[in-house]
């Protein structure tokens, strides 16, 4: 389970670079899919450095 928890912000990160796809494939108008796939990245990133110093 620790190695799941490990990898928990990469897999936060993976979905918001899903999401920017997503966005610049399609023809959207508004920018809640941006704000989204920030803070997924955002907030991934910060959990994989922090669970990486909790579980070391």
């Amino acid at each position: 389970m620790n190695e799941f928890l490990k990898y928990a912000g990469v897999v936060l990160v993976l979905l918001g670079v899903v999401l920017l796809g997503v966005y610049a494939f399609q023809n959207m108008v508004s920018n809640t899919l941006l704000v989204v796939s920030a803070l997924l990245l955002i907030g991934g990133v910060a959990m994989h450095v922090i669970l990486n110093r909790i579980f070391e």
